[in-house]
């Protein structure tokens, strides 16, 4: 098959996905293309001028100044290396264009998943009060300590991350609940499928409430009192989503006030969370600093979605994982 002519594709190598062996392994994949590389912005404000016109397409650029590809005279696709696409909120302009988006979707599933287990075995356990207790050298009583064996887990947004999720709990003989905005599209891994209008029922139902949905406007804000107060008392809530999927001053009340037994918690409303936030001081909470996603195999897992794009793109063959830029996923 006889390749199509393209314009350049910029490589943005300040990305902390990208380390030179990746950009390597990219150009060695697509020996055909044009690639130029920019490490950071002011260093693309000094270049703009000159790779402008010719750009088509680019790799990992910052999010918030995708805007300036958009407007550039040939510019058609973004890869980004993210998942992510709650950035399009900020940038309806791009929402509203014509330049294809695709993220990195399920390039973190596993890690994640496997943050997920960790904050539910740790609360399970009580691992940080254990922990609190060899620090200052302390013999500490057992306390409620609970099982994952036989228990239900609520999985809010079964993609990639929520599948992988919920196959994992399934090997841990837990009964799984999935949401997804279309229950008729079935999962292996669930017992379980709800829509959007089940969320309560999820809720009322499940030991541990996993929100792993994509940041939308249907989703800011979708955990609040009336959903806190839904969950049982005994029962726990994982947020490695977005931190604005959960009304957070009132989560804190519901936390104090019990009425819910606990949270794990990787994203919030600010980030850094602030010095002053309740929650760092709250028993019954375990923080992480949003590094769900991380993982050593990152940038090797990226790079083969990113090459097998650009070999589809080049080929003219329809590309993996397009965002919709009005589900912001």
């Amino acid at each position: 098959m006889a390749l199509r002519e393209l314009g350049s594709i910029l490589l943005y190598t300040g990305s902390i996905h990208l380390q030179e062996k990746h950009v390597s392994a990219i150009r060695e994949a697509n020996p055909g293309v044009d690639f130029v590389e920019v490490e950071s912005l002011d260093e693309w404000a000094d270049r703009k001028a000159e790779l402008g016109p010719t750009l088509e397409a680019a790799v990992s650029f910052p999010y918030d100044h995708i805007t300036e590809l958009a407007a550039l005279p040939n510019f058609k696709w973004h890869q980004q290396t993210g998942a992510g696409a709650d950035w399009l909120l900020r940038h309806p302009d791009v929402a509203e264009s014509d330049v294809l988006l695709t993220n990195a979707s399920g390039v973190t599933a596993i890690p994640i998943a496997e943050h997920i287990l960790a904050l539910m075995f740790a609360l399970a356990r009580r691992i940080p009060r254990f922990t609190k207790a060899q620090q200052e050298h302390q013999w500490y009583p057992r306390g409620r300590l609970i099982e994952l064996d036989g228990a239900t887990i609520g999985v809010v947004g079964l993609g990639a991350i929520g599948e992988k999720c919920a196959e994992k709990a399934r090997g841990l003989n837990m009964k799984v609940i999935g949401l997804r905005r279309d229950p008729t599209k079935s999962s292996p891994h669930v017992d379980k499928m709800l829509g959007p209008d089940g969320l309560h029922e999820l809720l009322e139902e499940s030991d541990w409430v996993v929100l792993t949905t994509a940041m939308t406007p249907e989703t800011r804000g979708m955990i609040g009192e009336a959903e806190l107060r839904t969950m049982k008392d005994s029962a726990h809530l994982i947020n490695i989503a977005r931190g604005e999927v959960v009304d957070e001053p009132i989560l804190i009340q519901a936390l104090e006030e019990g009425w819910v037994a606990g949270a794990g918690l990787d994203v919030f409303e600010r980030e850094p969370l602030p010095e002053d936030s309740p929650l760092w001081d709250l028993r019954n909470v375990l923080i992480t600093a949003h590094f769900a996603g991380f993982t050593l195999k990152y940038g090797d897992r990226v790079t083969e979605i990113i090459n097998d794009n650009i070999q589809r793109y080049v080929k003219g063959e329809p590309l993996n994982n397009i965002i919709d830029k009005v589900l912001c996923y």
